[in-house]
């Protein structure tokens, strides 16, 4: 028999984790060195990759607990799971502050894609293991979209590897994606 535990201390402590993600990310914005524009335009692509990594982390966190909210009990595999997605999740302040600083380097901004895809993966792996431990109820709410979410990250790295702007120009249309609700899914958010 599998042993199996309540939800609330992998949520709680998710919660932490994420709490502490949000933290480091803020903490590394840079202000800018002068008080002219100038100085605002050089630290601007920072912020604005700090504004996109907050938005994929709340969406994470939301969809996180909208998953925990199909079970009552998890076990040691979901709880390795849970792990697997904060491990990619707790990268993304470093992936951030490195694109934000070089936006146009191919290497930054494909490092930031390999890190939503592996987010990606690795939720749609907790989200598959939950699915067993609630009784094998298809969660399709969410597959297509993760699945076409894993092409398109994959697409941003190559692209990235190319023309870095054109792979951000995928994160933000992936972020967008995953802010509209499916229709007829029920509601995540």
């Amino acid at each position: 028999m599998t042993q199996t535990m309540s939800k609330n201390r992998l949520e709680a402590f998710s919660d932490g984790v994420i709490a502490i993600i949000i933290t480091i990310m803020v903490l590394e914005l840079k202000p800018p060195h002068s008080t002219d524009a100038a100085g605002l335009a050089d630290v601007l692509p920072g912020w604005l990759r700090y504004a996109l990594s907050f938005v994929y982390v709340g969406i994470y966190w939301i969809n996180h607990h909208a998953l925990l909210d199909r079970v009552a009990k998890v076990d040691g595999a979901a709880l390795w799971a849970n792990l697997h997605l904060l491990f990619w999740m707790s990268l993304i302040p470093y992936v951030t502050a490195w694109a934000g600083e070089h936006p146009m380097a191919p290497a930054p901004v494909a490092l930031y894609g390999v890190v939503l895809l592996l987010c990606s993966i690795s939720f749609m792996l907790l989200s598959w293991r939950l699915d067993i431990d609630a009784g094998g109820h298809a969660m399709a709410w969410g597959s297509r979209k993760n699945r076409v979410s894993i092409a398109l990250y994959a697409l941003a790295i190559l692209l990235s590897l190319w023309y870095a702007p054109l792979g951000a120009v995928i994160h933000v249309l992936l972020a967008l994606l995953w802010l509209m609700p499916e229709v007829g899914a029920p509601r995540s958010a």
